[in-house]
């Protein structure tokens, strides 16, 4: 028996800035099936998604050999209100992640990384790293509350 799939209205930012409603399915990545089933708060969802769109933006994970963005406009007088050119919003993605990354700490960034970024679940991140069997729910909650802070991201701390 197939399950039916459960989708949300969420509002993203895309590449340019914009704010834009979309539907997103509660169950494609890790992150997103742990908090449907309330194993994350609000505030460590937002914050893992937070690091894993900064990833995908900086271009640390794997791409294609040739960038497809549109090329930016003139930057004179008469050009609209000046936004980061792709180069200079890939390296903020960058430094964001980075930073993030270093609030969470070395010993939480492994398994941050596998579970928010490579979209790798909790019992692979656990065996991959040599874990005991649910010891990375814990763990991960830990790094997303760090990084939430990093993100400043409003909301209760996990106890």
């Amino acid at each position: 028996m197939a399950t039916k799939a459960r989708h949300v209205e969420r509002s993203i930012e895309d590449q340019n800035g914009q704010w834009q409603r979309v539907s997103v399915n509660l169950g494609e990545s890790p992150l997103s099936w742990l908090y449907a089933r309330g194993k994350l708060t609000e505030r460590q969802f937002r914050a893992g998604e937070a690091l894993r769109a900064d990833w995908e933006r900086a271009g640390l994970g794997p791409s294609v050999t040739m960038r497809w963005d549109v090329t930016p406009l003139a930057r004179g007088r008469r050009a609209g209100p000046s936004a980061l050119s792709p180069t200079e919003a890939q390296m903020a993605a960058r430094e964001r992640f980075h930073g993030a990354v270093a609030m969470a700490g070395s010993g939480l960034a492994d398994v941050l990384w596998r579970v928010a970024c490579a979209g790798k679940g909790i019992a692979a991140a656990e065996q991959a790293l040599g874990w005991p069997v649910r010891s990375g729910k814990l763990v991960l909650s830990f790094a997303l509350d760090r990084v939430a802070g990093f993100y400043r991201i409003a909301g209760q701390v996990s106890l």
